[in-house]
């Protein structure tokens, strides 16, 4: 390759000899480098030249490039000679080796190239050591593909695979041990969470059911008796601070006859105290126990003598042992006279009853009846009912309580005396005709008691005791027991069509 700007860098010819290197001089710049300037004529970048056949209407014809310098075709091209020259060799060919005997610096004994200072040259494809074939890329219906290059494109090498294996397992374990603990204290701050309550929504004014049963509720308790196999439930109210409670005669019955028998009462807390019995009164169906419990909430007594017929009541007791049982209705009659047999025989169960409505089951014996104001006015005792003949039948609205003024009477003297006494005519009578208002006829008279020494006789009918009008049998009784033994009483009777009156002293029964 000829050159008329430089030396020439010597033959690459494929002989034996090095090429030499370029020396640190600079030859003198080609005249012919000022092809690289502006045409004559030509003062900007533009060449006005090319416009003058459109400024002169002409037709415009296209730019061509100006064909370069006879000196840079010669400087850039290769000679005749080099034409025959490959600097790319095929794989096992014999490179060529330096002067020195190590070969040409671009060789390498797996990947030799060209002589990068000498021009491009495109080669054929790389053939293939056997067959010097040109070798085509495997396509897809060539072999099948594992699973390791379907996930991760065949990158990764099996150990990698196992240590990504490991890794998730652990993630996986820490992920399930941290939700089952947030799980854990979820479920430890749902049972420990507390819903503000908001009082300004409930309305519990004084006098209401709910405010009134707030009151006397814990001064209501379960009474149970167990003789044996057997036992039943009651209720009974504390009526003093030093844990006396009034009860119904029939509810603790069995235990009068039965030394093994044991009274327990049940609090509304839940707490429980054995029970003694301090005196009974079978002919009121009364009955006091005794508690040894420190500062017993006490029932506030009321008085009976002030209730009116329609005046709102509460019942409060256990029947059929639900404890803490609450129903509500009003007085339905007052002063009405109910007998019921005796619970171990004897004379029969009389007293003047508070009818009420409110609901009154087995069990309710023995419980509180109270006022609006959460007062004591009664203690439920009996039922009228139907069906059972046994009493064991369900209410029907009519219920009956012992009035307190009569409690409070007969408590008092069993808890100071273990007994108590009422007032006698000395007679015993019947109804003058079933369900009828005409008074009690006297079938016998107690010899030497106070009707025979006042001159009543059998036969006679006796139509009121005092201010009381006795319109049966019942009334009679309850209409004496008002007053105090030896009181002395008129008594209006009717003998052979007259009416009669006789002062009469009462005695004791």
């Amino acid at each position: 390759m000829s050159d008329n700007s430089q030396q020439p860098a010597g033959p690459d010819d494929g002989s034996d000899e090095q090429v030499a290197a370029r020396g640190p001089q600079q030859p003198s710049a080609d005249p012919a480098a000022a092809a690289f300037g502006r045409p004559p004529g030509v003062e900007g970048a533009f060449d006005p030249r090319q416009w003058d056949g459109q400024q002169d209407g002409a037709a415009a014809e296209p730019s061509r490039p100006a064909p370069p310098p006879a000196s840079l075709v010669e400087a850039f091209s290769r000679s005749p000679a080099d034409n025959s020259i490959v600097l790319q060799r095929p794989p096992g060919a014999d490179v060529p080796e330096r002067g020195n005997g190590t070969g040409p610096l671009w060789s390498s004994s797996t990947d030799p190239w060209r002589n990068p200072g000498s021009g491009a040259v495109l080669g054929n494809p790389a053939l293939s050591q056997d067959t010097g074939e040109a070798e085509e890329p495997p396509t897809q219906r060539d072999r099948a593909f594992s699973l390791t290059e379907v996930i991760f494109g065949g990158t990764l090498r099996t150990s990698a695979l196992v240590v990504i294996a490991v890794a998730v397992l652990v993630v996986g374990a820490l992920g399930g041990s941290l939700g089952w603990f947030l799980a854990q204290q979820g479920n430890q701050l749902a049972q420990e969470v507390t819903l503000a309550q908001v009082d300004e929504s409930v309305e519990r004014p004084p006098g209401s059911v709910a405010h009134t049963v707030a009151k006397v509720a814990p001064a209501v308790v379960s009474v149970e008796v167990t003789t044996g196999q057997t036992g039943g439930v009651g209720s009974g109210v504390v009526i003093d601070r030093d844990g006396y409670i009034v009860t119904n005669d029939h509810v603790i019955a069995s235990a009068k006859t039965n030394d093994n028998a044991t009274i327990t009462t049940v609090f509304t807390d839940g707490s429980r105290a054995e029970a003694k019995l301090v005196g009974t009164d079978p002919k009121t169906d009364l009955a006091v126990l005794k508690v040894n419990v420190r500062n017993p909430t006490v029932i506030q007594l009321g008085s009976s003598a002030r209730l009116k017929p329609g005046d709102n009541v509460i019942a409060v007791g256990s029947p059929f042992g639900l404890e803490n049982t609450v129903t509500v209705g009003i007085v339905s009659a007052l002063n009405r006279p109910v007998t019921a047999p005796a619970e171990t025989g004897g004379e029969q169960v009389t007293y003047d009853a508070i009818q009420t409505d409110a609901a009154i089951n087995p069990g309710n014996s023995g419980g509180a009846l109270v006022d609006k104001n959460g007062l004591l006015v009664g203690i439920n005792s009996l039922i009228r009912t139907v069906g059972d003949a046994r009493g064991q039948g369900g209410s029907i609205g009519l219920g009956f309580a012992i009035p307190v003024d009569d409690v409070v009477r007969i408590a008092e003297s069993l808890i100071a005396n273990g007994s108590v006494s009422h007032a006698f005519l000395g007679v015993s009578a019947a109804s003058v005709a079933a369900n009828s208002s005409r008074g009690a006829r006297v079938n016998n008279v107690a010899p030497g008691g106070p009707a025979q020494r006042a001159g009543i006789e059998e036969g006679d009918v006796i139509v009121q005791v005092g201010d009381r009008t006795v319109r049966n049998a019942a009334e009679l009784t309850v209409a004496v027991r008002k007053h105090e033994v030896g009181d002395i009483t008129r008594v209006k009777l009717v003998r052979g069509g007259r009416e009669l009156v006789v002062d009469v002293k009462l005695g004791s029964d």
